[in-house]
């Protein structure tokens, strides 16, 4: 596994997609073995998955299951991406276990967002806009943006403005896309509705919520 193995591990993080029917893990992952191996990634992700790089997502606190589903969905070619369908195509679904949930049992760091951002980022987070049909991001991402768990719903809170702002921009851009029926593509729905402005707001929003 080389360093870059988890570097593009979320090109849509934001809003919590699984490709497909993913299913949860089923497989038991060991944490000591995970930091093992993931040991080699701090150079994109930082120690613990604290990326310094903004463009790089943070893993740290990530949920185990929306790790795994994200990884086996870029080994099996329903993601693609220039760095890890090659990578992910290495991992074991043993490594993908191991690697979930050394990143889960890390502690999250947290961004601040922009003053600005909170006018029209928290509305849209905490009630959504029903006259747009946009939902409210806390419904599946909780409150405080730490996502669930269970269901695999990612961890947005303090994710990286720079990358939110990507992830959601390329979720906008695949709604001209055909999609299969699930998360993604409910997603890619919901983004295309969102202005620049709001994306770049809901971005720096989440990235202060802890």
């Amino acid at each position: 596994m080389k360093h870059a193995v988890l570097a593009a591990l979320f090109c849509l993080p934001l809003l919590a997609q699984a490709e497909g029917a993913a299913h949860a893990p089923s497989i038991k992952g060991d944490a000591a073995a995970g930091a093992t191996k993931a040991a080699v990634c701090t150079a994109c992700h930082g120690p613990g998955g604290a990326s310094a790089n903004p463009e790089w997502p943070k893993l740290a606190g990530q949920s185990p299951r929306y790790m795994v589903e994200q990884l086996k969905a870029f080994k099996s070619g329903a993601r693609k991406n220039v760095l890890m369908s090659a990578q992910g195509a290495a991992l074991s679904d043993q490594d993908m276990a191991d690697l979930a949930a050394h990143y889960a049992a890390q502690k999250p760091s947290y961004g601040v967002a922009s003053k600005d951002s909170i006018a029209i980022a928290e509305k849209l987070y905490r009630a959504g806009d029903a006259a747009r049909g946009l939902p409210a991001c806390s419904a599946c991402h909780g409150p405080a943006g730490a996502g669930n768990a269970a269901a695999g719903y990612a961890r947005l809170g303090g994710q990286h403005a720079t990358y939110n702002t990507a992830a959601l921009n390329r979720l906008r851009a695949a709604a001209a896309e055909p999609l299969a029926d699930g998360n993604v593509k409910i997603m890619a729905s919901i983004a295309s509705k969102l202005t620049d402005q709001e994306i770049a707001a809901l971005a720096s929003y989440v990235s202060g919520l802890q």
